[in-house]
């Protein structure tokens, strides 16, 4: 997977300066590379098909697999249960209620505080709720830097019609640049494939995105 552009969000304090940052933030970047499609292959090379007629274009899960696979391997928890919004009120029963913003999909501890990583694999609202969910941490002092992976219109165009994609977020940039925050990194990492063919098959999609993941996931870590 190529790595088009970085789009730098919120960069403020000296971790945001520090050695440190740079090297986890290579350390992300080496990740993001590493997905591949067909697996195995080394490359992502993507079956180019429209996605947005039923039964055509391509399936997203291989875009995070094989990346979340080697942050594991470096220490990163993955589906981190991260509780960044305070819940309020009870229920019948006395326990607490209220929404959060759900699990991170990787994250890990370091000196200066956590680092959250999310992939873009749903629409354009999930986009929204993933930027705003590690935006929120920042605020709250729950992270000190969070990343989105996210297609550009060149891969998105082949994927599940409606995918998050950084063109359709642009225009919210200047809302997320003026957080009250005055330590922390917020960035966008956009993704494109390696390569389109017609010789590689479509990336499988379903109803049961779960048991589409699952069965990638058990691929990949056969390798």
């Amino acid at each position: 997977m190529k790595i088009i552009e970085t789009v730098v969000l919120l960069n403020r304090g000296a971790f945001a300066a520090s050695p440190q940052w740079a090297q986890i933030r290579d350390e992300i970047h080496d990740a993001i590379t590493k997905a591949e499609w067909p697996v195995g292959s080394g490359a992502f090379t993507i079956y180019p098909e429209s996605g947005k007629k039923s039964g055509q274009g391509n399936g997203v899960v291989p875009i995070k697999a094989m990346p979340m696979k080697v942050l594991k391997d470096n220490g990163w928890t993955l589906e981190y249960k991260w509780g960044v919004a305070t819940k309020t009120g009870t229920t019948a029963k006395g326990r607490k209620k209220g929404a959060r913003p759900g699990d991170i999909d990787a994250a890990k501890q370091f000196d200066q505080g956590l680092v959250v990583v999310e992939w873009e694999t749903g629409n354009v609202s999930s986009s929204h709720r993933a930027i705003n969910k590690m935006a929120l941490g920042l605020v709250t002092q729950k992270c000190v830097a969070g990343v989105l992976i996210i297609p550009n219109m060149q891969l998105a165009q082949y994927l599940t019609d409606r995918v998050g994609n950084i063109e359709e977020i642009r225009p919210y940039i200047p809302l997320w640049e003026n957080l009250s925050v005055a330590e922390g990194v917020l960035e966008l990492v956009v993704i494109e494939q390696d390569g389109e063919s017609t010789d590689v098959p479509r990336i499988p999609k379903g109803k049961d995105g779960r048991a589409k993941e699952a069965m990638l996931a058990a691929l990949v870590n056969k390798g």
